[in-house]
């Protein structure tokens, strides 16, 4: 087993003489305050076939969690590690600390020879960006439970810390609110769905499949899911859509469009023409919807989506346009702006922020709120230009939905072509950013949108092992960035996956 074949690469690492054995005495010792993650330690390393009992720091070989505040390391998330013939100490400043520590050993361990072996090392560890993540969308295809707690299982082994959820759009609203229960009786189902892509030039040529299609989380669940995360230090950021992306809400409650008509889920992929309108009485529904959704979530950011909406209905609905001229608005850009600001002003004024992907840049932006860049950096470097913080998630280098190798070999997908070099290659902290606007990138996440990915595997296959790659750009210092060393780790690592019942892409020789 070599040591150094740790994803994301440890930022400083050095191997020493001799070995740690585990054996029938060695014992998981918790140090004052650690009590939580030596506990997910002793399930986290029987997953890999090691059942260590917990035991005192005079034990004969122990595995040791120490707090330590005075520890020189740059941020709160970081630890050391140094193995020895006599013990395996993990310390860290804060437990999260600790817990980055734990992956590390169970990295080794889930690839290790059945003696359980170690090889002796020293290991001083940190990530470089705050903002670790992937986005999981679970409206075009639905994600049971058990599936999302293993995706986050598998973010915290690769050091990632933010599980953005994407929970409802046009095609399914999944998150039970119960104050409006036809969110969930209506909009979590549609009659059928697309096979293939759509044809853009008429839609009477599409072919759907036939079946119902329907699923949603209810609030205990997401309470048990929340938890589960918390456990595993991943922040679990909650996307409602608005005011586009929604008519599952519009078909559940009509009265929240601009036509007044009835309409269905939405059963083919694309960009819908039905949007929210700016009605007082709509306001109050997205915020008592947001009031559940933050009581379900300690997350501080929560975001409101604002993508790809088209804004026909408001130019030609007659009350959109009274509403503007009542508000002094001159264009429906200006609308969309003073809709983001009065949800931004709404989570503000409850201790959290907002952040909505770049299209929120259009016509304004509230002074607190966040932007998540996806159509190229562009709005990403505009935003950090002017004090607001980014997360970095061009579609050029992090849309996992996007092909990974050549599309005749590959499952149908959406599109583009993003291979595994690529997402190695990408750099979140953009060159053309004058240095003292780069503390305001985040750092960045990955995006599996799923019209093309109908199950958890298919989910896997498209996100392993670029989320790997991943993992990398936004933990590791970039002067250690080495694809060619990647690759060979990898090759490693995908044995931990396997073990782990994950349905990866095969490597390419």
């Amino acid at each position: 087993m070599k040591v150094f074949h740790i994803i994301p690469q440890p930022a400083f690492m050095s191997l020493q003489p001799g070995e740690f054995q585990f054996t029938a005495e060695t014992a998981l010792v918790a140090g004052a305050g650690t009590e939580e993650v030596t506990a997910l330690a002793h399930l986290q390393l029987a997953q890999a076939g090691l059942d260590l009992p917990l035991g005192e720091e005079g034990a004969q070989g122990k595995v040791i969690f120490e707090l330590v505040a005075d520890l020189n390391l740059p941020n709160s998330e970081g630890y050391s590690l140094k193995i020895t013939p006599e013990e395996i100490r993990i310390r860290a400043q804060e437990t999260v600390g600790l817990f980055y520590g734990l992956q590390t050993l169970r990295q080794m361990l889930l690839v290790s020879p059945q003696d359980f072996r170690l090889p002796c090392v020293d290991i001083e560890d940190y990530p470089r960006f705050r903002w670790r993540g992937a986005m999981l969308d679970v409206c075009r295809h639905f994600m049971p439970k058990s599936f999302v707690m293993k995706f986050i299982d598998l973010l915290a082994l690769h050091k990632l810390n933010t599980f953005h959820w994407h929970l409802t759009d046009d095609q399914g609203w999944r998150i039970e609110i119960k104050r409006y229960p036809r969110l969930t009786e209506v909009g979590s189902k549609r009659k059928e769905t697309l096979i293939g892509r759509p044809s853009w030039t008429d839609p009477n040529e599409d072919r759907f499949d036939g079946i119902p299609h329907e699923g949603f989380y209810t609030q205990e669940e997401i309470r048990e899911v929340v938890e589960y995360a918390r456990q595993r230090f991943v922040n679990i950021v909650p996307e409602i859509e608005m005011p586009g992306h929604s008519t599952a809400a519009i078909a559940a409650y009509p009265e929240l469009g601009n036509t007044g008509r009835p309409i269905e889920v939405a059963t083919r992929w694309g960009i819908f023409e039905d949007i929210f309108n700016v009605e007082e009485s709509t306001f109050r529904f997205l915020q008592n919807v947001l009031d559940e959704v933050m009581e379900l979530f300690p997350s501080p950011f929560i975001h409101i989506g604002g993508d790809e909406v088209p804004k026909q209905q408001w130019r030609e609905s007659p009350r959109v346009q009274q509403r503007m001229r009542e508000l002094g608005i001159d264009s429906e850009e200006e609308l969309q702006s003073y809709f983001t600001r009065r949800m931004d002003a709404f989570l503000f004024a409850r201790g959290r922020r907002l952040i909505g992907w770049d299209e929120i840049l259009e016509g304004g932006l509230a002074p607190g709120a966040a932007v998540m860049s996806w159509r190229g950096e562009a709005g990403g470097i505009a935003a950090a230009q002017a004090g607001h913080e980014v997360v970095m998630a061009p579609n050029t280098y992090t849309y996992l939905d996007y092909y990974q190798a050549p599309p005749e070999r590959e499952p149908l997908a959406i599109g583009g072509f993003v291979p595994l070099e690529k997402v190695y290659s990408y750099e979140p902290i953009p060159a053309e950013l004058p240095a003292e606007k780069t503390p305001f990138i985040l750092g960045a996440q990955a995006q599996l949108w799923t019209e093309y990915m109908p199950t958890p595997e298919h989910v896997e296959y498209m996100a392993f092992p670029r989320l790997c790659a991943l993992s990398e750009v936004v933990w590791s210092r970039p002067d250690q960035k080495d694809f060619e060393g990647f690759k060979e780790r990898l090759r490693s690592h995908v044995a931990r996956l396997e073990r782990l019942g994950v349905n990866y892409h095969p490597l390419d020789e």
